[in-house]
């Protein structure tokens, strides 16, 4: 799937590129609306910030729907309603306001996609005898059912999402906390710890010191 990220945020483009990671998208990012005008054409789906340096959103928006039916999400922190029925006009297929969780924006592409007749995000994800449920919001171990809270569930899925990738610390505290503050920094520490003792898997997330983390890829490992 390629995607177009129109966005001039370098921290919100960080965050989603990172989540981004699952789906195996080929991501391309304009920073303008005169980038996106010039790169529209590519994409199987874009992911459009209403706020851009040059140019309004729904200006754009209603230039590309003039010449394409590409799916279009907004994903902006406008969250008045005047803003919203005015993207919906301008031909937007979605709205998702800054911030949002990472869980709602996946399950709002994937229906996206079905509504174009194209290819979902996967919604489960497998390492050994880990399994990820998004759909269900549920983890799985040799087929138990493993209780986890809300962050600690996004930071899993985020981490399986990548299929082994590093993700670093601050796109997971910018995707997760909508923050990159030192104070989150400590709790993604004591989230990823909390995860491998609840899961039983001490190797599953790998930590790459200074840089951020990674699932293990090494089925056996994760299972020691």
């Amino acid at each position: 799937m390629r995607i177009l990220l129109v966005e001039d945020d370098d921290r919100v483009v960080a965050a989603l590129t990172a989540a981004l990671q699952r789906m195996n998208p080929q991501v391309t990012r304009a920073r303008t609306g005169a980038e996106a005008w010039e790169l529209y054409q590519e994409a199987d789906l874009i992911l459009l910030d209403m706020g851009l340096p040059d140019k309004d959103g729904f200006a754009l928006c209603r230039q590309i729907r003039a010449q394409s039916d590409v799916p279009i999400i907004a994903v902006t922190a406008r969250r008045e309603e005047s803003s919203v029925v005015s993207a919906l006009r301008a031909g937007v297929d979605d709205y998702v306001t800054k911030p949002y969780r990472l869980a709602e924006l996946m399950a709002r592409i994937d229906a996206v996609m079905r509504r174009f007749g194209r290819q979902p995000v996967e919604p489960t994800s497998q390492v050994g005898d880990l399994l990820v449920d998004r759909g269900a919001r549920q983890a799985y171990v040799a087929g138990q059912a493993v209780p986890l809270a809300r962050k600690e569930f996004d930071l899993l899925s985020m981490l399986m999402q990548a299929d082994g990738d590093l993700l670093t610390r601050e796109a997971l505290m910018e995707a997760i906390w909508e923050t990159c503050w030192v104070g989150a920094s400590r709790t993604l520490d004591v989230h990823v710890a909390t995860l491998r003792s609840k899961l039983g898997r001490p190797g599953l997330i790998e930590t790459v010191r200074g840089v951020g983390y990674r699932i293990a890829t090494d089925t056996a490992g994760v299972q020691d």
